[in-house]
């Protein structure tokens, strides 16, 4: 077996991330509101040994006519924390992560829950730090206009700092629940957070017990010059999209290299790009899986996401004419330098960038037999591109059960992945640290 191996996460996605899954014919078209469903993908998962599956998150539809969203499949599902308290309850090992957006939430109700989630768990609970994106959420929290791109990060960052502060308002063994003495709580192992900063201000503590792995592990999302920043001071994990290895190898090399700065060791940060495979026994049959879904692409749909992806509204121009010059962004920059880099250098027709950003909203598409697939994971890994891949099966359940059935066991027998798990917590199966909390004193040195 190989020394260093490589994390699976599972994003799950309703029907699946390519945009026209949901009328595929292996598709569950009443996914997100299909608790059955979901169970039967994490299971799947945890059957498949992976580190965790992961739920996204935004809080409004998407801001475009009726007409055109009701050909989305991605519209009405769960709200995600909930969806993993019940989770929590049919799965035994598989980690549990949920976004939650620093811009629309406030640090003690994300503490609080995902303190809960973590007890209810046994330990298997992250967090997905993000700052929202659009200004359709923003229209439903007393806003105008989205915040600024760099008034969300300050916010973010003092957030994560508040939330790490309530996490550890209790010492871990605080709890005495001593019937005889009638000592509930240890008074001592007792700390209010007094945080008084730029955005918050938080009393505490918090009104539940340390959670089990002492934080739960924190994922960060963004991949701009200031999402870089925050997942080099704050993240244990960060979700990110690449198309090319030597892309992929940058963004490694430069977001590993900022954790010396805040006296952060290179493993203290898995980096997990995210991947689309569509798998074939034959090449042959890969691609034409790739080609029946692509043909059910509404054009009106692969555009409402193209647009969603540069921050611009696309339908007003030719589909077949070049990408305009695309206005900055205040939401998703990384992304939208990815997309328009991906037109600009393979000279993309609005409806070609479209049907290229359908199958994984930019993210790696990768087409091929489980041999091929698992070449490319293992290149990406060796090289220095990678700690581990953010699965995102195009169609579910199928390319779940697939990956896991044909890649999988091709991972393990490369020595690259684990066949059982050798932890109980999500920070076990990522070979993360527990937290001290702040507030321990130094253990003493025997003599």
């Amino acid at each position: 077996m190989s020394q260093r191996q490589l994390h699976l996460n599972a994003f799950l996605l309703t029907s699946g991330h390519h945009v026209a899954a949901w009328r595929h014919p292996d598709a569950q078209a009443d996914a997100g509101l299909n608790f059955a469903h979901f169970k039967r993908l994490a299971q799947t998962a945890e059957r498949g040994k992976f580190d965790g599956v992961f739920f996204a998150d935004g809080v409004a539809v998407w801001d475009y006519p009726a007409e055109v969203i009701g050909r989305s499949g991605q519209i009405g599902q769960f709200e995600p924390l909930s969806l993993l308290a019940a989770l929590s309850t049919v799965t035994e090992r598989i980690g549990l992560i949920a976004t939650a957006s620093t811009t629309y939430n406030e640090p003690y109700h994300i503490a609080r829950k995902f303190a809960s989630i973590d007890h209810l768990s046994g330990g298997r609970a992250g967090w997905n730090l993000v700052t929202s994106a659009t200004d359709a959420e923003a229209r439903n929290f007393n806003r105008e206009a989205h915040l600024d791109h760099g008034v969300r990060y300050e916010r973010a960052r003092e957030f994560h700092d508040v939330v790490t502060a309530l996490w550890d308002s209790w010492g871990d063994d605080a709890f005495i629940r001593d019937k005889q003495s009638g000592v509930f709580f240890d008074a001592t192992k007792l700390h209010p957070t007094h945080h008084k900063g730029e955005h918050f201000a938080v009393r505490g503590p918090l009104n539940i017990a340390r959670p089990v792995q002492g934080h739960p592990v924190v994922v960060q999302a963004g991949s701009s010059e200031a999402g870089r920043e925050l997942a080099a001071q704050t993240a244990e994990v960060i979700f990110t999209a690449q198309q090319t290895l030597d892309d992929a190898q940058a963004f490694y090399a430069d977001v590993k290299a900022r954790l010396a700065r805040y006296g952060r060791s290179a493993d203290s940060l898995k980096i997990l790009p995210g991947i689309s495979p569509i798998i074939g026994r034959t090449e042959a049959e890969a691609q034409q899986k790739y080609a029946e879904l692509q043909a059910l692409i509404d054009p009106r749909i692969g555009v409402a996401l193209l647009s969603g992806q540069l921050g611009f509204d696309l339908s007003a121009h030719p589909l077949d004419g070049p990408l305009p010059e695309i206005p900055e962004t205040n939401g998703h920059k990384s992304r939208q330098a990815l997309v328009v880099g991906l037109a600009r250098r393979d000279g993309l027709t609005i409806r070609q960038l479209a049907q290229r950003v359908a199958s994984a909203r930019g993210h790696w598409t990768v087409v091929g037999t489980p041999d091929s697939i698992a070449d490319q994971l293992e290149l990406w890994f060796k090289e220095g591109g990678a700690d581990g891949f953010n699965v995102m099966p195009p169609v579910l359940p199928t390319g779940l059960d697939e990956f896991v059935d044909l890649v999988v066991p091709e991972l393990q027998r490369r020595g690259l992945f684990r066949s059982e798990y050798h932890g109980t917590t999500l920070r076990d199966h990522l070979g993360l640290r527990r937290p001290v909390n702040r507030h321990a004193r130094p253990q003493a040195i025997a003599a």
